[in-house]
């Protein structure tokens, strides 16, 4: 997406910038089917990891690394070097300085380290997707066609092997049988996913793209309810709500005020619940499960071990499935065995487990406050719109869902990438005005 040039259209063009305009918005949609994709798709549950066991993986580090240079020579080759410049690259510079400086409370800082820079490296391929097309047209169509071969290929999946894309009775993760994970390895982690792919779907209607737009729409919200994912049932049209009511008001500030309501609301209903008894018995008189599967549990413990070091904390993905979890006696009278948790099922919760509360909280205003002051800045330019509603949707529906999943700064995550792109990308909304096809 370039700055506006006045007058300028497709055909204005010379030829000889046409064809680096196809081949940015090609790697561009490239990109974003990669980073939803994942490169181990259909891999199922992944195996646990015995304490002291490194969990590098070699497909990641070296298709990343790969990816990351290919991307890194493609912006600097085919960008202009203004548009780089207004990536906002302080805001990540904090983001993961905070992150680069808690591996020193680390108990592996090679290991925290590591895994850090792969964020990293990730995140440069996150940036070429949204700079590499030329204007916002061709993001949009980049952005449809990545979203629409993605759907093909995991219902095509659906009827070829079922088995990779659906939950079977096997295992830990019996209690979900029928219900569908897609390419990922868990329904909670699919159903976010997919929500997105719905969202990019209704901007590509928006923009132009009927039949395409819906299509995804319809393909990503069927995913979703047989998913099984119950929050993100609710969280979805949640998000739709709160935007469209910016939209159609003509008061993004309204949108945004209803949004932290909404926020305080469903932190007071989660961990809060955990912590006051009022709270918990409003939730118990609310939903049949005030538990969230035994969620309350491991908040629990992770409030407990917050307090224990409140302002350092652990370190960069130093606290799950390390021996300051792995270590303790097993709890019999629970019902999650904490020791084998792969992370707290709360985003803010285990951002103060790595970076301390301090940290935790200067990264929640630049992932998810700060992105909603550039929503409001990126309304009033007209251009921008249908972009910003897309990627502040986003940030919407992924400041719910952190209440419930960790994504942050993990590594290739597709959730923590989707929502990477969506806080990029209003942060490039509000500092340029899209030019037109």
């Amino acid at each position: 997406m370039s700055d506006s040039v006045h007058g300028a259209t497709i055909s204005d063009t010379p030829r000889s910038a046409t064809e680096p305009g196809l081949l940015g918005s090609i790697l561009a949609g490239c990109g974003l089917f990669i980073l939803t994709l994942s490169l181990q798709p259909f891999a199922g549950v992944p195996e646990q990891i015995a304490p002291g066991e490194s969990t590098g993986n070699i497909v990641n580090q070296v298709g990343w690394f790969g990816l990351g240079l290919v991307y890194l020579a493609a912006m600097l080759g085919l960008t202009r070097r203004d548009v780089l410049a207004r990536l906002g690259l302080g805001r990540w510079a904090v983001a993961f300085g905070i992150a680069a400086l808690s591996a020193a409370q680390s108990l592996d800082p090679t290991g925290s380290l590591r895994g850090l820079v792969l964020t990293a490296i990730v995140m440069i391929v996150v940036a070429g997707v949204l700079v590499l097309p030329r204007d916002e047209q061709s993001f949009a169509v980049a952005a449809v066609n990545a979203c629409l071969v993605l759907l093909l290929l995991v219902y095509a999946m659906l009827v070829l092997a079922p088995h990779l894309v659906i939950h079977g009775s096997e295992g830990a993760e019996g209690v979900h049988a029928g219900d569908w994970r897609g390419h990922l390895p868990h329904k909670n982690f699919a159903a976010p996913v997919f929500s997105i792919v719905a969202m990019i779907g209704i901007y590509g209607w928006r923009s132009g793209l009927r039949w395409r737009g819906a299509l995804v729409v319809a393909l990503g919200v069927l995913f979703v309810l047989n998913s099984g994912s119950k929050t993100t049932m609710g969280f979805l049209p949640l998000a739709i709500g709160v935007v469209t009511l910016g939209r159609f008001s003509g008061r993004p500030g309204l949108a945004v005020l209803v949004h932290v309501v909404l926020v305080a609301l469903i932190a007071a209903l989660t961990v809060g619940s955990v912590v006051s008894p009022a709270l918990n018995a409003m939730l118990k008189a609310m939903i049949a499960d005030p538990t969230f599967t035994g969620r309350d549990e491991i908040w629990k413990f992770a409030l407990q071990r917050i307090a224990e070091r409140p302002w350092l904390g652990y370190g960069y993905a130093s606290f799950w499935q390390t021996p300051a979890v792995t270590g303790l006696e097993e709890n019999y009278e629970a019902s999650w065995d904490i020791r084998g948790i792969g992370s707290g099922h709360d985003s803010y919760l285990d951002a103060a487990l790595m970076f301390g509360v301090p940290g935790a909280i200067v990264l929640a205003w630049l992932l998810m406050g700060r992105p909603l002051v550039d929503y409001m800045r990126s309304r009033m330019i007209p251009a921008n719109r249908n972009l910003a509603d897309l990627f502040v949707m986003i940030v919407v529906f992924m400041t719910y869902v952190g209440m419930l999943e960790s994504f942050l700064l993990n590594r290739a995550d597709p959730l923590w990438v989707l929502f990477a792109m969506a806080v990029m990308g209003l942060g490039l909304t509000a500092r340029m005005r899209t030019k037109g096809s």
